[in-house]
């Protein structure tokens, strides 16, 4: 058997029903999907012989990945051993890839959809979301199981306690589900958290309409002192006390972030971006 290791935050999933479940949800509109961090192939063995799909996987323990091999052959053309955060999306599917299906409407150039699927470590959760975020236009849907506490902010609407950096940023792109609960005792070892499962599906925004970089950074200095009202949490950005002077923007720089929603997030960064251009 594979040893959990704590550094790289894993616990495996010993439940079938759950493993079964998630694999249920994928699209298989999407036949292309990458399966992140398989550790004991609790996922694996109900994707790897799914004909509606061709599944790659991607561990980053060496261990697991000796396992895996020995436990599935048929996962040895498709196990590629590599850090998900340092792989090079754009490369993928790997050109020894056998029976790619790419997707006819985008440009060969673009590469193919894909979709993401993992029961994630909890430690580097954040940071997968961050890179399906970057290839967001080749990722139209990602399955996973995340520590419940980041499921609920992910998944939160505007005006919840847990809206936050990662509600507004994700669902300015992809639309969010949350699936259903998992308890602590379906995993080996045990985390001391309940867990999530969540979808992602990607929405028809191709543009936000003003300039992304500074949108991030709007979104993240509101969210840095949550408790201040907009007025004083965006002081930090160069020009933000100009903001006042445009009278439909008043109402919302009394509110805290967390009662704003991604519109009146992209108004303001549409505005800020006349006053420091």
């Amino acid at each position: 058997m594979v040893r959990a290791k704590k550094f790289l935050g894993q616990h495996f999933l010993r439940d079938d029903n759950i493993a079964r479940k998630i694999a249920g949800y994928l699209n298989p509109a999407y036949p292309l999907v990458l399966e992140v961090g398989p550790g004991t192939g609790a996922l694996s063995r109900h994707l790897l012989h799914d004909d509606r799909f061709e599944t790659w996987f991607m561990e980053v323990d060496r261990e697991a990945a000796t396992y895996l091999r020995s436990a599935f052959p048929d996962i040895r053309e498709r196990l590629i051993e590599a850090d998900f955060l340092k792989y090079d999306l754009a490369a993928f599917p790997p050109e020894k890839a056998i029976g790619s299906r790419p997707n006819e409407e985008l440009p060969a150039a673009q590469g193919p959809r894909f979709s993401i699927i993992g029961n994630f470590p909890y430690n580097i959760s954040s940071q997968i979301l961050f890179r399906v975020l970057a290839f967001r236009d080749r990722i139209p849907e990602t399955i996973g199981m995340f520590q419940k506490e980041l499921a609920d902010r992910i998944t939160a609407p505007p005006g919840s306690k847990t809206y936050g950096i990662l509600s507004v940023l994700i669902q300015s792109f992809f639309e969010t589900d949350y699936l259903f609960t998992v308890g602590e005792q379906v995993f080996s070892p045990p985390p001391k958290v309940k867990s999530a499962v969540i979808r992602l599906r990607r929405n028809g925004v191709t543009s936000l309409g003003c300039d992304e970089t500074l949108f991030f950074r709007v979104v993240k200095t509101a969210f840095n002192q949550r408790r201040k009202t907009l007025r004083n949490a965006l002081k930090p950005l160069p020009g933000s006390h100009l903001l006042q002077e445009t009278p439909s923007l008043v109402p919302l720089l009394e509110l805290r972030a967390e009662r704003l929603t991604i519109d009146d997030f992209i108004r303001i960064t549409r505005t800020l971006q006349q006053f420091i251009s």
